[in-house]
């Protein structure tokens, strides 16, 4: 009998999602993920339609940060670009779904928008990577990006700023944009309210295993070393700049997924998604919770929007902003790895204490 059989099932089912790459492995951890992903899925039953509705922006907003998790967490490129990607995922599908009536147009819509998101990271991170861009010239590249954007779609005011029937709108931003919804001519399925936050979820479920596989896989560990050591892992013969190039561009994919859902949710986007405040909320989020823990970015992106929906708009800023700094200088690493360590030490603790309760009972026999 082999060793994977001699296994039990459950750890031959989560396999392909646990290694040394990723925090959380044990049964404790997915347990609670089990836990979580039941209490959100439960929510529109506990609080009704409207409250899920509202809600949906949060899990989306959730993708965007572990897009960014993905390549800063596992491959050392921190972005402040993931809002480009996801502003023009959101863009794209407004254009596309407005010009294109019925259920098609939405549906060649989210391909668009996904797409044109794609290949927008794809050729950013081309010509960084492969130009021997590094460090924080990365970074520093994707924020101007950003911001070029941003300036640029609040200039599109004036009617000549329409591409068809879809208006720009400049700062005033896209409007009339339809909900999300998969189907040809007539015939389709729409998905708005509570429908809108279950795909939200799923998707948001969907990345999380599919990333934790990805990264525990023989490219994961190439992506690891990569950001351990580039030089190095050059030297044992991997392509690092190709390696950072397809991280870039699946995390720009991923953020493109996030604003499609954004817009769709909202039926509108303006330029403020491409702003400086925007920008660094994926940056914050991942300080948090973790940069190196897809669980743990989740976590505080959720746990932070709420903050910031329960608090006035100063407020909230201030409160985040306190949040940040306190976290960077107790907790470099984030919320998770100090979780983490913490479970380690009770667990080694509890194991002490059992080991030495056997050794006192022979004495006292003795």
């Amino acid at each position: 009998m082999s060793a994977d059989t001699d296994r039990p099932l459950r750890k031959r089912i989560r396999a392909p999602f646990d290694g040394p790459n990723t925090i959380g492995n044990s049964d404790g951890f997915w347990l609670s993920v089990a836990l979580g992903v039941l209490l959100l899925a439960l929510y529109p039953l506990l609080f009704g339609s409207y409250a899920a509705e509202s809600s949906s922006v949060f899990l989306v907003y959730a993708l965007l940060g572990v897009s960014l998790t993905f390549i800063w967490g596992f491959c050392g490129i921190l972005s402040f670009g993931q809002v480009a990607f996801f502003g023009v995922a959101g863009y794209t599908f407004g254009i596309v779904s407005i010009n294109v009536s019925s259920y098609t147009g939405v549906t060649l819509g989210i391909v668009s928008g996904v797409a044109v998101a794609t290949l927008f990271a794809a050729g950013l991170g081309y010509f960084m990577f492969y130009g021997g861009v590094r460090d924080v010239y990365v970074t520093i590249i994707t924020l101007v990006v950003a911001l070029v954007l941003n300036t640029f779609m609040g200039q599109t005011a004036g009617s000549e700023w329409a591409i068809g029937e879809a208006a720009l709108g400049g700062f005033n931003g896209m409007v009339g944009v339809p909900n999300l919804a998969i189907g040809v001519g007539e015939t389709g399925v729409e998905f708005d309210g509570a429908m809108h936050y279950y795909v939200a979820l799923a998707a948001l479920v969907g990345t999380f295993l599919g990333l934790r596989a990805l990264v525990n896989s023989q490219f994961g560990y190439a992506m690891v070393a990569t950001r351990e050591d580039e030089t190095r892992t050059e030297m044992f013969g991997y392509n690092t700049t190709f390696i950072k190039f397809l991280t870039f561009t699946i995390g720009g994919a991923l953020a493109g997924l996030s604003g499609v859902l954004f817009v769709t949710w909202g039926n509108y986007i303006d330029p403020s998604e491409f702003a400086i405040t925007a920008a660094s909320m994926p940056v914050i989020w991942a300080s948090i919770g973790g940069r190196e823990s897809i669980a743990g970015t989740i976590a505080a992106a959720i746990a932070i929007q709420w903050i910031e929906l329960q608090l006035t708009g100063e407020w909230a800023l201030v409160i985040v902003g306190s949040l940040l700094v306190f976290v960077i200088l107790v907790m470099p690493d984030g919320v998770a790895p100090q979780v983490r360590d913490l479970v380690v030490f009770l667990t080694e603790r509890r194991r002490e204490r059992s080991s030495e309760t056997p050794a006192a009972a022979e004495e006292v026999s003795d």
